[in-house]
């Protein structure tokens, strides 16, 4: 979600402070960490990303090249097919996401525990 963020959804002076920016949506580091190799096609982003229509792939997709994290790039022929690769920004996250993975491994049993001691109606803020 972006916030400081006008009717018509670019970041406006007026509403106050700096921009706040989300990488991506659910599916972003996923997606950004299987085109580390070499670009894919999208029907070969979705057999490893299996639990993601192809709708919302679609959209993560356009919405990674809007932030420039990715480039897609149309083929015409001999089929038409889409192939997508990391840009220098995107490959600046894959570090960040390495090192994000290494903590949850490292922390996964203290987060099974609380989320299991955690009773199942309440809520955090």
């Amino acid at each position: 979600m972006y916030t400081n963020v006008s009717a018509t959804g670019r970041y406006s002076p007026r509403t106050g402070g700096r921009p706040r920016f989300r990488v991506g949506d659910k599916w972003a580091a996923m997606i950004i960490q299987c085109l580390e190799g070499d670009p894919r096609r999208f029907s070969e982003l979705w057999v490893p990303l299996r639990n993601i229509t192809p709708k919302v792939l679609t959209q993560s997709l356009r919405a990674l090249e809007r932030d420039g994290f990715i480039v897609r790039t149309v083929h015409a022929r001999p089929a038409r097919n889409v192939q997508c690769e990391l840009t220098s920004l995107g490959r600046s996250l894959l570090g960040l996401l390495d090192t994000a993975r290494a903590w949850a491994g490292s922390h996964l049993d203290e987060l099974i525990d609380a989320r299991e001691t955690a009773s199942p109606g309440s809520r955090t803020s």
